[in-house]
């Protein structure tokens, strides 16, 4: 298999493609973006993924952005189940990974960049009022997910799939970003399922320079 090339920083998203090309055990060369030096905004990087963010993957020719069609691509050029071979299955991956960016992970997102992203780059107090705005959003969607997960290990059922890599991505931060995780006990145990996994408990490979 030819060798990738995955662009990520040790933030939020790029942390769901860090821990499925290491899960896969794919031939990938990692190379770092320093968005503190604004790498993100060279034009070497913009000719990658001209959204400038991370993370982008590199496959031959194929230039991919967004952290869940970069997941997903990893996992069917694996040949693996983390992207499941009924068609059946592939719509319910993708309503999960839809839902996600604009509920569960749009507002633990939200807090997350309150209490890890100001001030790791001094960007100014957090916002209380954004803060309580995204913890009333986060306990709603997270009410969904925990009925969901009754009766299920995963949110497929009982194999693991790139859903579960995509929807629980803010939760390794939740002590960091006061997310409120101990108030859902399905989550938190399908959280601990996801953590036993080496990849998902340690994703990030030893930096390298972009």
């Amino acid at each position: 298999m030819t060798r990738m090339r995955l662009h990520y920083a040790d933030t939020l998203a790029p942390r769901k493609a860090c821990a499925a090309a290491r899960h896969l055990g794919l031939p990938m060369e990692y190379r770092r973006v320093d968005l503190g030096r604004g790498e993100h905004k060279a034009p070497a990087y913009l000719a990658i993924n001209p959204n400038g963010k991370v993370p982008a993957l590199e496959d031959g020719a194929l230039r991919l952005w967004e952290s869940n069609a970069i997941i997903c691509h990893l996992a069917m050029r694996a040949g693996s189940a983390l992207w499941p071979a009924e068609p059946a299955q592939q719509v319910e991956v993708l309503r999960w990974m839809s839902w996600e960016a604009d509920a569960l992970n749009r507002h633990g997102g939200a807090l997350y960049f309150e209490h890890v992203i100001r001030p790791r780059f001094a960007l100014g107090p957090p916002d209380e009022a954004a803060m309580e705005a995204a913890t009333r959003g986060f306990r709603e969607a997270a009410a969904l997910v925990e009925a969901h997960l009754d009766g299920r290990r995963f949110l497929l059922g009982d194999a693991l799939t790139v859903a579960d890599f995509a929807v629980a991505a803010v939760l390794p931060y939740a002590d960091q970003a006061a997310i409120p995780l101990s108030d859902f006990p399905r989550i938190a145990r399908w959280h601990d399922r996801l953590m036993a996994l080496p990849a998902w408990a340690d994703p990030y490979p030893p930096a390298t320079r972009h």
